[in-house]
């Protein structure tokens, strides 16, 4: 008696990931940084692996040691809490600003600046999703972007009599993890940079008297 091998079906995890997936999955990590389960490097690490995955199978091995984001036993920091519409406004007038450090980068970031300063460091920062934007609206001031190696920075602001300078890796992976600097800016400057994360100082140690 003949039997026919039949054709091997795919599986659920070898289906091809939407951006969609891969949102969720930086969902997850953000929430995992957020706890302390990943350190910087691991969560860097993981969100590279996670824009780069083109099979829901190479997603499922990045979070299958973290509990999803909605069962985290502990509420997340306030610096890593997404607003309800997901946008940040930051204004300074005759002042400078600054966000630096763990933050979450909202999908969208208002800037306002008007004959002062504004500082975003991003090099420890979490990116809400793989593309954010940040609305600029500089007028006679100067707006900073500092991002760190592997994030790619897209300029489509307007100046008027102003300068836009983004010496960022322009090599990067176009799937790699994106701030596109939108808006408009007159007599002022924007730059966008890449620099390394800062090292993290290692605790010291306290020595016993003899």
């Amino acid at each position: 008696m003949n039997e026919t091998a039949s054709a091997p079906v795919a599986g659920p995890a070898n289906l091809r990931a939407s951006d969609a997936d891969r949102d969720s999955t930086a969902e997850v990590l953000a929430a995992a940084l957020s706890e302390g389960r990943l350190t910087h490097e691991e969560h860097s690490e993981r969100i590279d692996a996670a824009y780069a995955a083109r099979t829901l199978a190479e997603l499922e091995p990045l979070t299958t040691d973290l509990p999803e984001s909605g069962s985290l036993p502990h509420p997340q920091t306030p610096d890593l809490a997404r607003s309800p519409d997901g946008t940040e406004n930051i204004r300074t007038v005759l002042a400078a600003a600054e966000r630096k450090g763990r933050w979450l980068v909202e999908p969208r970031t208002n800037v306002s600046v008007l004959m002062g300063s504004a500082v975003l460091d991003l090099r420890e920062a979490t990116l809400a999703q793989r593309e954010v934007t940040v609305q600029a609206a500089i007028l006679m001031g100067t707006l900073d972007v500092i991002v760190p190696p592997g994030v790619r920075v897209v300029s489509r602001a307007s100046e008027v009599l102003g300068t836009t300078s983004v010496d960022t890796d322009r090599g990067a992976d176009p799937a790699a993890p994106t701030v596109v600097i939108t808006g408009s800016s007159w007599l002022s400057t924007i730059v966008a940079k890449t620099k390394e994360p800062k090292p993290v100082k290692a605790a010291k140690r306290k020595r016993g008297r003899r």
